[in-house]
């Protein structure tokens, strides 16, 4: 049993982290072809109450899309709901992300921010040092270096 609880945690890591790696190169790529980077560079220079509005605002963005998905999902249209919670999570995961990334030493100025985000870290590093010699956690690192060496040579 402890080998699948494990192995599920090694699955449940390996998504994040592609997640988060991806969402965020996705995101300094459409920062990049918005020509936002001057924007960026304001937000990342905004003072605490300024960069807890700034993070606050992809979640309220992103709420009623998840109303509507929950929606959907009551009316009966499964696989529409379904894909939208997903187009959502994604969503969030992207703006919350790279703003969190660019006013993260004004966040964390609030002690709760700042405990929220410890406890999260220091689950994080547990779980990955549970799961971190799991053949799964192994083979994904390995397919993952792989597929990003053929991206780079695509782009050049």
């Amino acid at each position: 049993m402890k080998k699948i609880l494990l192995a599920g945690l090694a699955i449940l890591l390996i998504i994040e982290e592609w997640l988060w790696d991806g969402l965020n190169a996705l995101g300094h790529r459409f920062i990049k072809w918005l020509r936002l980077e001057s924007f960026e560079f304001w937000l990342s220079q905004r003072t605490p109450n300024q960069a807890l509005i700034a993070f606050s605002i992809p979640l309220m963005i992103v709420t009623p899309l998840n109303i509507i998905a929950i929606s959907l999902l009551a009316r009966g249209m499964i696989l529409q709901g379904l894909l939208m919670e997903v187009f959502v999570k994604l969503l969030a995961t992207l703006l919350v992300a790279r703003v969190f990334a660019l006013t993260k030493p004004q966040l964390l100025s609030f002690s709760l921010l700042r405990s929220v985000y410890q406890f999260i870290s220091q689950w994080l590093k547990w779980a990955h040092d549970k799961v971190v010699d799991a053949p799964i956690y192994r083979w994904a690192k390995q397919f993952k270096l792989e597929i990003k060496e053929k991206i780079r040579a695509w782009y050049g």
